[in-house]
């Protein structure tokens, strides 16, 4: 019993103060800087390998050439184009989609009769593999921008929905019957309850929705495409152009990876008040 009285503050002790500094000195800036350390090891070691004979290099060109690429296509002005055009497709498809699986999500399940009327179809059409869709929605809208905005939309919906439907679903039943103890009306419940409740759930969702936007962005630029990151691995793969793949590939990390941290930095005041332990682990 001693033990266990004994241990039982500790899940309730504060931060040490060792711990404390290590963060305060580490800061966002030194987080970003060791988050770099492992893409830089490993393309350090393949361009050492390359340079000493140890790999060819042919298939998998090393850092320098993919930089080189790189630099190549925004002195031309077509690396800027291709950002462009595939960020504006991924863009209006997130807002799209996003905003369609809110609505969906929070509808299904608010709404049971809805729920037993609409859930299974959905659950049963995100099943469907990206690609599916391209030969019909060619059909449909042809091969300009609709159907490109509108695969990347159906990608986006998809997690958004299921996120933000099982975040309102798992709301702690005794909040609720709180709220109604106080006699909150349903938009106050709505607002003081329910909405902080679903929020980091929410954000989660819309962060996965926007990876998935990137990864249907590759599809949707088959779709008849002369300009997009999408195109330009096409076009690498069409004339044996690895250097160019592999930095289209880069290009898509860091416009994604710039992407969720600006989603991030949109949707932190909104979980603002959220007490985690993620620093404190």
């Amino acid at each position: 019993m001693t033990g266990r009285a004994a241990a039982a503050p500790a899940l309730d002790a504060p931060v040490p103060p060792a711990r404390r500094r290590r963060n305060a000195v580490l800061g966002h800036g030194g987080r970003i800087v060791l988050g770099l350390v492992l893409p830089l090891m490993l393309a350090l070691g393949w361009e050492a390998a390359v340079r000493a004979g140890l790999a060819q290099g042919r298939l998998l060109p090393p850092p320098s050439r993919i930089g080189a690429t790189l630099l190549d296509l925004a002195a031309s002005g077509d690396l800027w184009m291709h950002v462009q055009a595939t960020l504006v497709r991924v863009g209006l498809g997130f807002v799209f989609g996003a905003g369609a699986g809110i609505l969906a999500g929070a509808l299904v399940a608010t709404l049971p009769r809805l729920r037993w009327l609409v859930d299974p179809s959905l659950q049963a059409l995100r099943a469907v593999p990206s690609l599916a869709w391209v030969p019909l929605f060619i059909l449909w809208f042809g091969i300009l921008e609709t159907p490109k905005v509108t695969l990347i939309a159906v990608g986006v919906f998809f997690p958004v929905y299921v996120g933000v439907a099982g975040a309102i679903a798992s709301v702690d039943r005794k909040l609720v019957e709180v709220g109604r103890i106080f006699r909150l009306s349903r938009s106050a419940l709505v607002r003081r309850i329910l909405l902080p409740a679903v929020l980091p759930a929410t954000v989660t969702a819309l962060r996965t929705g926007l990876g998935l936007g990137f990864l249907f962005v590759v599809a949707a630029e088959l779709m008849g495409a002369s300009e997009g990151l999408g195109y330009l691995l096409v076009d690498g793969q069409q004339f044996g152009k690895p250097d160019q793949i592999l930095a289209a590939i880069i290009a898509f990390a860091v416009l994604g990876k710039l992407a969720d941290a600006l989603l991030v930095a949109l949707t932190s005041p909104l979980v603002r008040w959220q007490d985690t332990a993620r620093e404190t682990l």
